[in-house]
């Protein structure tokens, strides 16, 4: 008998993070198996993550899983699982919209759901429910032919080259993780922390929560121009040792309870744009510098632009009109993300779309010990699976 099992997969690039997705049927379904599964296919708990998939960094320690949707109105189901390198924990409460840009793909590379235009210039539109917030979006790939196409002229900064774009509009994402989009009741808190290992300090933060729960403060207030790198900022234990004292504090303020073990919210400093865009930023997830920004970090920023009174107000340089693409800068670039006001209410966003990109990197299965899971029927490693035939 093999001493592995082997669970098929697709290893793919959702945006600028990448993963295993798998279909949720070929996982366990009782959840303390499941993550089991995943640490052992990611190799975690384990810096350089040597004996699994996992790229050593947070945003290459992702999971999505998939199902056809049984919600009225819902095609697909996704469920994201966010791994860290040197932890055994499996986070399923935050969203990812990096990986969500791959989940249409998975789909129909899978036979999951079927294509819809198969013209030439054929598109073919699902929507999609995040399971981790309940959270809704119109997922849009092209589909030429029937096929998913990954090539193209889209450009996504963060993911080298170009690729066939991917249109994401979410449709509902004020409070995905917290009771609303300001948790806190305000549009700013000034927030007072003391801990050990630094002098007590007080800053102004907006606490916001569009799509992912962000703790947002100006770069100045932290003695920082926002503009470092991410690997100087990494670096800089003074800083990383405040901003964790601040988001344990923040936690609690946006009705979070202790955020000690969890991955949000993000914080994110944020500077006036020097690159052309609306405002620049250093986000970090929730330890470690972000190279990019997370796609609903994104949005959720953009949103803060919008509202009178954040800490991006007097910073953020906004374009005139009820539709705004506002262009967030961060270390590796910028990304863009539309934004619909309501006029009568410029405070009310009604409409967050933007662009992503995805491409299928590797077809097949992912060995985990049978020590691990064993299931009866399980696809044995000395037996081919359907995703090989």
């Amino acid at each position: 008998m093999a001493s592995q099992t082997a669970i098929p997969c697709l290893f793919m690039r959702g945006g600028t993070s990448k993963g295993p997705f798998f279909n949720q049927a070929d996982l366990p379904a009782d959840i303390p198996t499941r993550d089991k599964v995943l640490l052992a296919a990611m190799g975690s708990p384990d810096k350089r993550q040597i004996d699994g998939l996992g790229g050593a960094h947070p945003l290459t320690s992702k999971v999505g899983i998939v199902r056809k949707s049984s919600t009225p109105g819902v095609d697909i189901d996704f469920l994201f699982a966010q791994l860290q390198p040197d932890k055994d924990t499996v986070d399923t409460s935050p969203n990812c919209g990096n990986m969500l840009a791959a989940v249409v793909p998975f789909a129909l590379e899978t036979g999951m759901v079927q294509p819809q235009g198969t013209g030439p210039d054929g598109t073919s539109t699902y929507r999609v429910l995040t399971l981790n917030t309940d959270m809704q979006c119109d997922v849009t790939v092209l589909t030429p032919g029937g096929e998913v196409q990954y090539e193209g002229s889209a450009r996504i900064d963060g993911a080298p080259g170009t690729s066939a774009p991917i249109t994401i509009n979410f449709l509902d994402t004020a409070g995905s993780v917290c009771a609303g989009l300001l948790p806190t009741g305000k549009v700013l808190d000034r927030v007072s922390v003391a801990g050990d290992g630094f002098e007590p300090f007080e800053i102004d933060v907006t606490c916001i929560d569009n799509g992912m729960p962000l703790v947002l403060m100006r770069a100045s207030d932290l003695g920082r121009t926002g503009y470092e790198t991410a690997a100087e900022l990494n670096a800089d234990t003074d800083l990383k040792i405040r901003l964790e004292a601040l988001r344990l504090k923040t936690g609690q303020l946006m009705g979070l309870g202790d955020v000690a073990k969890k991955t949000y919210p993000k914080m994110t400093l944020v500077a006036p744009p020097r690159d052309g865009g609306s405002l620049s930023t250093r986000s970090f997830i929730p330890h470690v510098c972000h190279d990019a920004i997370g796609v609903l970090a994104a949005v959720t920023v953009g949103t803060a632009c919008v509202l009178d009174g954040s800490v991006t107000q007097g910073i953020a340089v906004m374009p005139p009109g009820n539709l705004k693409t506002v262009s967030v800068e961060h270390p590796t670039g910028e990304f863009s993300v539309e934004l619909g006001i309501d006029p009568a209410n410029p405070q009310n966003v009604t409409r967050a779309a933007l662009l992503r990109t995805a491409r299928l990197l590797m077809r097949g299965e992912v060995m985990v010990p049978r020590s691990v899971w064993s299931p009866a029927g399980a696809v044995r490693a000395d037996k081919p699976s359907s995703l090989s035939q």
